[in-house]
């Protein structure tokens, strides 16, 4: 990514943003149809399979705080810390596409050592 704003850029900060903020409706406002997210405990396709990820996930969490979102006219990443039952300050980064202003990929991306530590399994 060459450029540190654009269109990309505030589409995954309003995604990032509403799901840290637990709305999930307002979240997948900002998602394709079509869109598919590769997350560390599967793949999940559709508004549907989305919500099947991110519901339950942003529901978990104790806070969360967003420490920056790069990008440019159609990806960006946004890098994040969640206050998660078994771990503060687990970190996480979600690299989104983003193509006639909505998600079509997100590309989810976490540290799973603190998840591995406090002896959960971080395929669930």
């Amino acid at each position: 990514m060459s450029a540190t704003t654009g269109s990309a850029q505030k589409t995954a900060r309003a995604y990032t943003e509403a799901w840290m903020n637990k709305d999930i409706d307002k979240a997948l406002a900002y998602v394709a149809d079509d869109a598919v997210c590769k997350a560390p405990n599967g793949t999940f396709e559709g508004k549907e399979g989305f919500q099947t990820f991110i519901g339950p996930f942003a529901g978990s969490l104790n806070g969360a705080t967003l420490i920056d979102v790069l990008g440019d006219d159609t990806h960006a990443a946004a890098v994040y810390t969640l206050d998660a039952p078994f771990a503060n300050d687990f970190p996480g980064m979600d690299y989104i596409t983003v193509k006639d202003g909505l998600i079509t990929q997100v590309l989810s991306h976490f540290d799973l050592s603190p998840l591995i530590q406090a002896g959960g399994n971080p395929q669930h």
